[in-house]
């Protein structure tokens, strides 16, 4: 009879905790699924205003009257593509320069012991943590004496985005820290150069920090909007999109322009949006792979 009322007061409890945590999944999933809405809602207005074509101006109203591709149509008539081919350069071209230079100084600070190393990670660290915009006024000054500027702006971005990259080693030092030195150490032996044992074990097996590094380097520039507005002034053929599209949002054009820029808005989000569903996987990986040891 003991062992009965043992066994009885054993399934209460386990119902008991089993109760409490599908109590607690619900609200947690509940609290998610409100939030994923409110974060959805502006994403959802800006698509459905992107196909309204029974006015350009703004509505009190979200769901069209009338749908239609002509604000696509008609993005491709102004400086739209302009823009967009700038943005594409310049991130394209810091992905690749800003990926090389980060993961030649996370290998190198994880597998090299030299003088001063601790010290200029320490610096490194340091000189990271004051914000960029202190520098805007001499990085301007600095452009426009190259001729770096306004019209010329695409290649001043991209040297700004990678002039500083190499102290971005955080997360990739990490993630190489994870991986054995006895497969460097295996490698040498058998006679292979520094940059064979980077190039042929380290990077792939370390696929998810590099399309991480990669994600990254790309979203910076895709996405800038203050420096790139700062050296671009006044010209439209040096701006990005971030930059020509706010130009709509002024009191002079936005009841011309609202609801391509709504198109427009669209356009530059797909991609982004598409890729990171694409590499989410190795996007999650590589944050946490680097963040085990440091």
């Amino acid at each position: 009879m003991s062992t009965l009322s043992s066994t009885e007061r054993t399934a209460k409890r386990h119902m008991g905790i089993n109760t409490s945590r599908r109590i607690s999944n619900t609200a947690a999933y509940t609290v998610l699924i409100l939030i994923s809405i409110i974060w959805l809602v502006p994403f959802v207005f800006i698509v459905l205003q992107s196909f309204r074509v029974e006015s350009t101006w703004q509505v009190g109203y979200v769901i069209p009257q009338k749908w239609g591709l002509d604000n696509y149509a008609n993005l491709f008539k102004t400086d739209f593509p302009r823009w967009y081919l700038n943005t594409f350069i310049a991130a394209v071209a810091t992905a690749v320069l800003q990926t090389v230079i980060v993961l030649c100084m996370s290998y190198t600070l994880s597998r090299f012991r030299f003088k001063m190393r601790k010290p200029l990670m320490r610096f490194m660290l340091i000189l990271g943590m004051f914000p960029g915009m202190l520098t805007m006024i001499i990085l301007y000054r600095v452009l426009k004496d190259l001729g770096m500027t306004q019209a010329n702006a695409v290649p001043g971005l991209i040297l700004v985005y990678i002039a500083s990259s190499g102290m971005g080693y955080y997360v990739s030092k990490g993630f190489f820290d994870t991986i054995p030195k006895s497969l460097d150490e295996a490698a040498r032996v058998d006679g292979a150069t520094r940059f064979q044992v980077l190039k042929k074990i380290i990077l792939p097996l370390s696929k998810p920090i590099v399309i991480y590094t990669i994600l990254t380097a790309f979203m910076g520039p895709w996405g800038d909007f203050v420096f790139a507005r700062y050296i671009s002034f006044g010209t439209s053929s040096g701006m990005n999109v971030a930059v020509g599209l706010y130009n709509w949002l002024n009191r002079d054009q936005i009841a011309n322009n609202y609801t391509m820029f709504c198109a427009g808005g669209v356009l530059v989000a797909v991609p982004v949006t598409l890729l990171f569903m694409c590499l989410q996987r190795y996007y999650v990986e590589g944050v946490t792979g680097g963040a085990v040891k440091g």
